[in-house]
């Protein structure tokens, strides 16, 4: 009921902002107008305690929404068109989900399943891949830690796989629109640069390149332009790493240790260092795409087990995600004993 309740709040509040959009032209008197929607949307997980309520809000809400409302006050990014204003309902999946409309034609990428049978395959493999790790749970006090932490790993980005696609699904469903992917195999990686760019939570790629990145660049316009845009890779990391802090203390309740902050630190100086070497290099000598991939997936797997996922631990996260998912399995259970009576 809680989380019913916030999300109602939060719809509330997006029409809010939308009727505001409608009579304040954009700039500074539509920021100051928006500023209690930025506030709310900023408390609310604060207001739930179920882990995944949390997480799901936090991230959707507190960090996305509000990015993208932010953009829309300044008549910018993913809310605001150029030509044809968006209705209500539009607004409201755009505003509130991790989705993006296509603004041009639907392009024909190898990660593009859509509804297609490939893609169904895809997304139930991975659905029954997510239930055989949570069932491995059963016997994590056999395993040494550095091995549970790689199956969660592995499980949250199963888990974050399956909630973007079922939330484009729903999306696609109810408004007949294409939405582009969330995630194109980021396994595949070739280098840091393809992982975080183009591979690993399109959505975020997406909302920080406009809020973060390119202000960034024309703010060290007086720079040379390669140190201007490697510099703004670096702030988007940093960014990055504050709202992932911010939502693990939604999560866990706890002022934070930095070790996430230091994790995007890592990866963003490594990124600025990698595009460095590329431009140098310019395509003269690289790797084989086996030894990157070998080489990508290794450090970021190092530097996850080191930085990353302690906190899951830490915050008794992990924990408290395995009693949600027994209770869940329990009411599934009585669920299907009541409807088995009334049979």
């Amino acid at each position: 009921m809680s989380f019913i309740s916030a999300w109602c709040l939060v719809i509330v509040s997006l029409c809010y902002t939308y009727v505001v959009s409608q009579l304040v032209s954009k700039g500074i008197g539509r920021m100051i107008l928006f500023t209690p929607v930025f506030l709310y949307f900023f408390i609310v997980p604060l207001s739930l305690s179920n882990i995944h309520a949390v997480g799901i809000t936090a991230f959707f809400i507190s960090w996305l929404a509000n990015f993208k409302l932010f953009l829309f006050a300044l008549g910018r990014g993913p809310l605001s068109s150029n030509s044809t204003p968006i209705s209500l309902p539009i607004f409201l999946f755009v505003s509130c989900l991790p989705v993006t409309i296509h603004l041009s034609p639907k392009p024909t990428t190898s990660y593009s399943h859509g509804g297609s049978k490939e893609g169904l395959l895809y997304y139930t493999i991975m659905a029954t891949l997510l239930v055989l790790l949570i069932k491995v749970y059963e016997y994590t006090t056999k395993l040494p830690d550095k091995a549970v932490l790689t199956l969660f790993a592995i499980h949250i980005y199963l888990f974050l796989e399956l909630t973007l696609f079922a939330t484009a699904t729903v999306v696609r469903a109810l408004s007949g629109l294409e939405l582009e992917p969330q995630f194109n195999k980021p396994y595949l990686a070739t280098s840091l640069q393809d992982f975080w760019g183009r591979r690993w939570n399109l959505a975020v790629t997406g909302i920080l390149r406009p809020t973060v990145y390119e202000p960034m660049v024309q703010l060290l316009s007086f720079l040379d332009p390669n140190w201007s845009r490697v510099l703004a890779v670096f702030a988007t990391f940093v960014v990055s790493g504050l709202m992932h802090e911010l939502i693990f203390f939604y999560m866990g309740g706890l002022m934070p240790d930095w070790k996430i902050m230091w994790f995007f630190l890592v990866h963003g100086l490594c990124t600025t260092v990698e595009i460095a070497i590329k431009r140098r290099v310019n395509g003269r000598w690289r790797f084989p795409i086996g030894v990157s991939r070998v080489l990508t997936f290794g450090f970021l797997m190092v530097t996850s087990l080191w930085l990353f996922m302690p906190v899951f631990n830490r915050g008794n996260i992990f924990e408290r995600t395995l009693e949600e998912y027994t209770y869940a399995g329990a009411g599934v259970a009585e669920i299907k004993t009541i409807i088995a009576s009334l049979l």
